[in-house]
């Protein structure tokens, strides 16, 4: 699903319009009838003994939640109206809407200040319908008060297409926003709803289709997906029930060094928690009997080291070499060290590499300055930096994650030049392949910003990369998965107690889930 800007989805809007006859007031009508369908069967079980009050600022968003209060009312509901008057000020389809609701009965109360408010309303639903995407700056005046308002009120808040005083673009809320449970966002998602501080304040998110045609759309050069749990779900690897463990991938973990050998444990326990038939790990021969101790379920392999630093020697190639061939892929790079021999030994693997492969941490350090070894590849390469690992790599800083259209371009020129799938880590995290395809991760919170949460995603996309054709989608699945798991986490734990060994004992309950 394509995620929009407020000036993209205007330009859809008008060429289904203009081009294709569909009238705005039926798409209006279509945006309005989906929200209240929603509502009913998730908010008001029960519509007939439910309140509900709809807030109605003056442009089309308001139109569309005089729609949806039309259609509560027909189900039952009772529903009242406060709009911001007055009426003759109102966009077309907005006063449309507001006639055909007001000869519905519906309870219309005119708002041209905000003591024509109750100081409180009853209610078991309140709908925001006051800004919609061509909103921006900071609420004034009226709707500053009402947006207050609204979020004063003891009861369950929807907002229609995104929260009012929220930003479309960039997530920015530059004054007062609504604070909702749930938002209904038309047609397709927008870029605000996934960018902090909007992100925090949406609540869940479901995008309502409103009739526009999916080829009005794909006419259009969007360059970002959202992923979404119905997608990682047809992406997971199939398990047949008669399988054995070498049908679901054997993953070769490269990682660990003295005072590192968590991130080497935690990498390679993630791989096995995600589903590989076998794990194994190559560590330094001095670090083996401490991650052999750690790691009941994964194999160890001692390779040899430097003078017993507990750091990967060079002369260990060749049986590094001979491991890959045994596994279908591999994880390079957690807590290996930066050494002037372990570096070298990580480049020449790459250089001869035929298994695909996801590098992180101080394996991506590997290649500042030799990013030509990655280009020149011939497996499928998965790289996870974060924003300053990006950097020392492109020699180039990474735009705020709130200038997302240019974040997006940035990850997708890198991963085009250098022939590599980038998993650029950060709030939200993009996911962007060479051949220019790019995917934003709604999933994760800022508990995961804790060491040894990189070591569980690596270990998860390389059980991925064993598993499926597409080193891509692997990364995409597993970036899912590993916020997910973090999620499901946080709400267990709260954010702030959250560590990295949180996140694998929760993939159990993310694959049933998305199972």
């Amino acid at each position: 699903m394509k995620l929009v800007s407020s000036a993209t989805m205007h330009e859809i809007d008008h060429k289904a319009i203009d081009e294709r006859g569909i009238p705005s007031t039926e798409l209006m009508e279509n945006a309005g009838r989906g929200i209240a369908m929603r509502i009913l069967s998730e908010l008001l079980p029960n519509p007939k003994s439910s309140q509900v009050i709809v807030f109605c600022g003056k442009g089309n968003n308001g139109g569309d939640g005089y729609v949806v209060a039309r259609h509560l009312k027909e189900a039952g509901s009772d529903v009242g109206v406060y709009f911001i008057g007055p009426i003759d000020k109102l966009s077309p389809n907005a006063r449309l809407n507001h006639n055909r609701a007001d000869k519905l009965g519906l309870k219309m109360h005119e708002i041209t200040r905000i003591d024509d408010l109750p100081k409180t309303v009853e209610c078991d639903l309140a709908i925001d319908a006051v800004f919609g995407t061509g909103f921006s700056g900071a609420p004034r005046g009226l709707t500053g008060e009402l947006i207050e308002y609204i979020n004063n009120q003891n009861c369950l808040i929807a907002a229609v297409d995104l929260p009012s005083g929220l930003n479309a673009n960039n997530g920015a809320c530059e004054g007062a926003a609504v604070t909702v449970d749930c938002t209904y966002t038309l047609a397709q998602p927008k870029f605000g709803l996934f960018l902090s501080p909007g992100r925090e304040i949406c609540g869940d998110i479901a995008v309502v289709p409103i009739g526009i045609p999916d080829d009005v759309v794909d006419s259009f050069d969007l360059k970002l997906d959202l992923a979404t749990g119905a997608l990682i779900s047809e992406l997971l690897p199939i398990r047949k029930p008669d399988g054995h463990k070498g049908d679901f991938g054997r993953v070769l973990t490269i990682a660990g060094s003295t005072g590192m050998t968590g991130a080497a444990a935690l990498s390679a326990l993630a791989s096995l928690r995600s589903g590989c038939g076998l794990s194994k790990l190559a560590c330094p021969r001095s670090t083996q009997p401490v991650l052999a101790t750690k790691l009941t379920e994964v194999m160890t392999a001692p390779m040899p080291d430097v003078r017993k630093k507990g750091v990967f020697a060079l002369r260990g190639l060749g049986e590094v070499r001979q491991l890959i061939k045994e596994h279908d892929a591999v994880v390079l790079g957690p807590g290996i060290g930066r050494h002037h021999e372990t570096i070298e030994l990580v480049r020449r693997i790459v250089a001869s590499l035929d298994k695909p492969t996801i590098i992180d941490a101080d394996g991506l350090n590997a290649f500042v300055g030799h990013t030509d070894i990655l280009r020149n590849c011939q497996a499928p390469l998965v790289l996870t930096p974060h924003p300053g690992e990006f950097a020392r790599l492109s020699d180039s800083e990474v735009p705020p994650e709130r200038k997302i259209e240019a974040r997006v371009e940035t990850a997708l020129k890198f991963a085009a030049t250098n022939k590599v799938v980038l998993v650029l880590k950060g709030s939200p995290t993009l996911i962007a392949s060479p051949d220019g395809h790019c995917t934003l991760n709604p999933t994760g919170n800022h508990g995961m910003a804790t060491g040894g949460s990189g070591d569980v995603l690596s270990g998860i996309i390389g059980t991925f990369l064993a598993q499926m054709d597409s080193a891509y989608d692997a990364a995409v699945a597993g970036v899912f998965v590993h916020g997910l798991a973090g999620d499901f986490a946080a709400d267990e734990i709260t954010p702030r107690a959250l560590i990295a060994g949180d996140l694998i004992e929760n993939l159990s309950e993310v694959f049933e889930t998305l199972e």
